[in-house]
Order: C-alpha cells, then sequence, then structure tokens
C-alpha cells in the first residue's frame, strides 16, 4: 500500500510539473511546435514541387532524405529565416532610439516611461550575473539581444549561399554553362533578388504591426495597447 501511495504521489508530482511547465512557457512551446509543423509540411510538399520540375527537365526523381540536403531545399528554407533574423534585429535596435506615437510597438516619445532598472520589481529580484559584473561585460549583455539576432541572421545568409550556389550550379550545368563558385554566386543579380524578395516583405509586416496597432486591439494580448487606451496613447501600458 505504502508502495503504490509512493508511486501515486511521484506520478501528480511528474503531472503538476509537466503542467506547470506547459502553462509557464506555453507560448514558446506554440510557436516552436507551429516551426515545425510548417517545416515538415514545407519539405513534404516542396519535395514533391521539386521531383515535378526535375521530370519535367527530364531527370530522376530524388527521395525525400536527398531532397532534405539538396540545395533548393537549403536555399528556399535559410533564405526565409535570415529575412526573419534581419527584421527582428532591425525592430529591437530602431525601437530603441526610434518612436511612434500612438503605436503599441513603440516607447514614448515623451519620455515617460519608467527607466531601466527603475521599477519596483527590479529592485525585489536579483538582477543577472552581467548586471552585477558590470564593465565591459554589462555592455555587452546590454546589447546581446541585437547581436544574437544579427548572428543569426548572418549565420542564414551563409546557408542561403551555400545552399543557393549548389541549386545554381545544377541549373548552370543543366543549361551547359560553367559552375560558379560561392563568391561568385553572391554576387549575381539572382542570388540578391532572393534575398530582397523575402527582405522587403518582412519590413512590409513590421510596419503594418506598428501603424496598425495605432488604431486597432486584440484584448489579451501584450502586443496591443488596452480595448480602452485612447489612439494617442504609445506603448502597451
Amino acid at each position: 500500500m505504502q508502495i503504490s501511495v509512493q508511486y501515486v504521489s511521484a506520478g501528480t508530482t511528474v503531472a503538476a510539473t509537466l503542467r506547470r511547465f506547459a502553462r509557464h512557457n506555453g507560448l514558446s512551446l506554440a510557436v516552436f511546435g507551429l516551426f515545425l509543423l510548417f517545416l515538415i509540411a514545407e519539405s513534404v510538399v516542396g519535395s514533391f514541387a521539386y521531383n515535378s520540375d526535375r521530370q519535367d527537365h527530364g531527370l530522376p526523381a530524388l527521395s525525400y532524405a536527398q531532397f532534405l540536403t539538396s540545395g533548393r531545399f537549403i536555399e528556399s528554407t535559410a533564405e526565409n529565416w535570415e529575412s526573419e533574423f534581419l527584421e527582428m534585429s532591425f525592430y529591437v535596435l530602431l525601437t530603441s532610439f526610434l518612436y511612434q506615437r500612438g503605436s503599441a510597438e513603440s516607447k514614448s516619445p515623451d519620455g515617460s516611461e519608467e527607466s531601466e532598472g527603475s521599477s519596483a520589481a527590479a529592485g525585489k529580484a536579483r538582477p543577472p550575473w552581467p548586471v552585477r559584473r558590470g564593465g565591459w561585460v554589462l555592455w555587452l549583455y546590454a546589447h546581446s539581444l541585437s547581436t544574437a539576432l544579427l548572428i543569426l541572421f548572418l549565420i542564414a545568409f551563409l546557408i542561403h549561399a551555400s545552399g543557393g550556389v549548389h541549386d545554381y550550379n545544377l541549373s548552370q550545368l543543366e543549361h551547359g554553362k560553367p559552375a560558379v563558385t560561392l563568391l561568385q554566386f553572391m554576387a549575381t543579380s539572382e542570388f540578391w533578388f532572393q534575398s530582397f524578395q523575402n527582405w522587403q516583405s518582412e519590413f512590409l509586416g513590421l510596419g503594418s504591426m506598428i501603424v496598425l496597432s495605432i488604431f486597432l486591439r486584440q484584448r489579451g494580448s501584450p502586443e496591443s495597447k488596452p480595448v480602452e487606451a485612447p489612439h494617442s496613447q504609445t506603448g502597451k501600458a
């Protein structure tokens, strides 16, 4: 009986821990879950589309595993990652010193928001180690978010280029033209067309969010001003 009670107690504790973990991390779990879902969907339908294109050119079909390592899949996936990280890094940087009156995505141009570290909550919680360390460590930490996003952008940019040159050279060989190097591919209009068509769409979406949040609301979302807030209110508070 005692062993049974212990098992029940342990099972209850694990279940409670999992529920608490899911509640505390639900947003990231949902977003990354959707990312994986759509990535798998992209790879499946992309495989069919790519093999259909190869069939039209009299080439043998690739297996699903071969498609996942193909230049076409790597290029098309990485160029989208690249544009997302570029958008987010610029967003973090630009919102640190630029304003948009009335937008939930902006600090107040009147300087009415609390300065960093001045809130009551900040005084109660133990600050992160870089804050306590100070000096150059603190400086790096104070710019770590935009730096990390820019590094991720550069990584995705290089993956896009490496996958793109492989796919580009396959097309070159099919048309009896010589293959090019990575740097030569990065100097082509094809590479920059792929990049710019994604970059412009990201900033269109971001700009729309900044402006629409002036006039529109989403109850319960921290990305929206309160429903009762006037259009002129800047920020989410």
